[in-house]
């Protein structure tokens, strides 16, 4: 016994030459959990390199051990090569890897790939992530794949795909368990047992229905295992579990999830009848999705942008720069009537672009803020009038702080104090408008059902660049000249 406690003491001992370094060793746990961060650079170079020389033999030995993310992590980064890795990789590829990869990509890799090839895949994935990767696909080739597909699959995937885009009907997976509603706990837990290769691989919650299968409750795992098995199902059952309408659009089920922290919510049709399930699993991406699409959204480009090809990013991007600039020739015919302002005082043309860009970063802070915030629900006509007051009063607050120091600097740089004062004025008025029209441009154009993340950022640019560019020009025209 003594000789086994050293031993386990050996193993955990830290190597004193390592802490004097700084570097403690990591305990196996740890090197587990970064393994599972994803790839590194250094193996995604050695696969290129392996690529680049034909290493066929070589590339199978060295991603035979690749999770799925992995996977399709590597598939991704690997650019151009891609083809090549899928032709040596074809039959080591799990059909879950192409749940992973994003839209560019899977149409890259797809595009490349045969219709049985992909028909196999899909024959093979979750009634979720079949619909999905069929929907990427264009008409023609979606007919083609669909003539490939197993008579169940080409069912179930034609019946997803009459839903609407990003609704729930697209979201769910058609595998889940549901009973009678007469059943005792002891028949569940035997059927369970007995079904198990026929069950989907994860599922959280048994879900009971009438004899005309209409949903009627749900009981979670946890109580089946703790509960008596002469009991009935229905006796515990939670009646108050929220049912989700098929056609409810994605971002308001993310937001139910949220709100109720949900493990997996039954999906209805039209008379109430159990058609799917929607687990935390698919509600994570949905969530991830929609935030990556609102962010990318008020940059004006998309998430394909990186792997997409330089002449379609260009072409994607020209659409917002186009109304960029024919908002900015708003701001310049503003600054055109002071034209002789500015001839005659040269201070006004080296300061203005202060005053602008003060006001744009002013305003998207707070527009950043008000967008999150109509998006998780937490800005709505209830409160919008409240949240506008409140960042009218940071504008006032930062508008103020910062005039005077600005003010202070233009008086010592150019010894005049009421050109200082002026620019003071001019800085208070623009945080002031940019955090009114922060808040204010997001809320009505969600009231008119459009959507602000692409939309607004270019309209209170060109607000905030309009009233700087005035206030400050038409003060120091007023006072100074």
């Amino acid at each position: 016994m003594a000789e086994i406690e050293e031993e386990k003491q050996e193993e955990h001992e830290i190597d004193p030459a390592a802490v004097e370094a700084g570097e403690e060793e990591q305990t196996p746990v740890e090197k587990t959990a970064e393994e599972h961060l994803g790839l590194t650079d250094d193996f995604i170079r050695d696969i290129i390199a392996l690529l680049e020389e034909e290493q066929a033999e070589e590339i199978r030995t060295a991603c035979r051990d690749l999770s799925d993310p992995d996977a399709a992590e590597l598939l991704t980064k690997v650019g151009p090569l891609r083809h090549r890795l899928v032709d040596i990789l074809e039959d080591d590829l799990s059909p879950e890897v192409f749940s992973y990869l994003g839209y560019e990509v899977l149409n890259d890799v797809l595009g490349y790939m045969s219709g049985p090839h992909i028909a196999s895949i899909v024959n093979e994935l979750d009634s979720d992530d079949a619909i999905n990767l069929i929907n990427e696909l264009d008409e023609g080739r979606r007919a083609e794949i669909l003539r490939h597909l197993s008579r169940k699959v080409r069912a179930v995937v034609e019946e997803g795909l009459n839903f609407p885009e990003e609704s729930a009907g697209r979201l769910m997976q058609r595998e889940f368990v549901a009973i009678p509603q007469f059943w005792t706990v002891g028949k569940t837990a035997d059927y369970l047992r007995a079904a198990a290769d026929a069950l989907p691989d994860k599922f959280y919650d048994i879900f009971i229905v009438d004899p005309m299968h209409k949903y009627v409750g749900s009981v979670a795992l946890s109580d089946v295992l703790c509960t008596q098995r002469s009991l009935k199902m229905e006796s515990i059952l939670d009646e108050n579990h929220v049912k989700i309408p098929a056609t409810m659009d994605q971002e308001q089920v993310a937001h139910l999830f949220r709100r109720k922290d949900l493990l997996s919510a039954p999906v209805v049709d039209d008379v109430g009848r159990l058609i799917g399930v929607i687990t935390v699993d698919d509600i994570v991406d949905v969530i991830d999705a929609e935030a990556e699409e609102d962010l990318l959204s008020m940059g004006g480009v998309t998430d394909s942008d990186i792997y997409s090809s330089t002449l379609s990013t260009a072409r994607a991007r020209s659409s917002w720069l186009m109304l960029n600039l024919l908002t900015a020739f708003i701001a310049v015919s503003v600054i055109s009537v002071f034209e002789a302002s500015i001839e005659q005082i040269v201070a006004l043309a080296v300061l203005m672009p202060i005053v602008a860009s003060m006001g744009g970063n002013a305003g998207t802070q707070t527009l950043t803020v008000a967008v999150r915030a109509l998006a998780t629900k937490e800005l709505s006509s209830a409160n919008a009038w409240r949240v506008i007051a409140k960042e009218c009063r940071v504008g006032m607050l930062n508008g103020t702080f910062f005039a005077v120091l600005l003010g202070v600097i233009v008086w010592w740089w150019f010894d005049n104090l009421t050109l200082g004062l002026v620019i003071g004025a001019a800085l208070i008025i623009n945080l002031l408008i940019a955090g009114f029209f922060g808040a204010f441009v997001p809320i009505t154009l969600h009231r008119f059902k459009i959507d602000p993340a692409p939309a607004a950022g270019i309209f209170l640019t060109m607000m905030t660049d309009v009233i700087g560019f005035f206030a400050f020009l038409g003060l120091a025209t007023f006072f100074l000249l």
